[in-house]
């Protein structure tokens, strides 16, 4: 049901050999306070024996990962990546639903009043900044209070895309234009020719 890469399996049992735990395990959990379609989720290294009755116990590769029932529906046929890149660095989950294709596109009416505003905040403030990495990003549309935008250049199939996006981009914009609640990326990165990071 998850998939490590040979890049997130190696740093985790990095991370697991420094001997400050005698058997360690992974516990991955969904932060509260996230967006349902696009979690954030906790990596954290705890004892074996410190699973619960409402853990999952899962064997990845010779990782013992423990889940709870929540954050194990969620990562149900994920692929968990480790990614650096520019002093940053961390594990990146790819869903199901994004491995599939399924960009999560509106299907209501746009938010004009709103979309203006976002869009003159890509073009104004974000999109110099990602242009040094050749990437850009696109307003698709504003449907409620949700953002929909789209990667392109270099921030297409980007393996940061998701930090940039949630720490950079969305902060900016929530900032700037507190009507926005979200904003979801409704890229094709599969479709990546030349992404900044791999």
């Amino acid at each position: 049901m998850l998939t490590f890469t040979d890049a997130a399996r190696e740093m985790v049992r990095t991370f697991m050999s420094d001997g400050f735990i005698e058997d360690p395990a992974l516990r991955i959990s969904i932060l509260p306070g996230g967006i349902p379609l696009a979690p954030e989720y906790e990596f954290s290294l705890v004892e074996s024996s410190a699973q619960t009755d409402d853990d999952l116990i899962i064997d990845a590769g010779g990782i013992t990962v423990l889940m709870d029932l929540k954050s194990a529906a969620s990562m149900d046929g994920a692929v968990v990546d480790y990614m650096e890149r520019n002093g940053e660095s961390g594990f990146v989950v790819r869903s199901q639903r994004e491995l599939a294709g399924d960009r999560g596109l509106p299907t209501g009416e746009p938010n004009e009043p709103l979309a203006r505003q976002v869009a003159e905040l890509l073009e104004e403030r974000v999109n110099p900044a990602v242009a040094s990495h050749g990437g850009r990003i696109n307003l698709v549309t504003v449907e409620g209070t949700v953002a929909y935008v789209e990667m392109s250049g270099g921030c297409q199939g980007c393996g940061m895309a998701r930090v940039t996006l949630r720490q950079g981009v969305e902060r900016m914009i929530r900032e700037a234009i507190p009507e926005i609640t979200e904003v979801r990326d409704v890229t094709d990165h599969m479709a990546g020719t030349n992404p900044y990071f791999r």
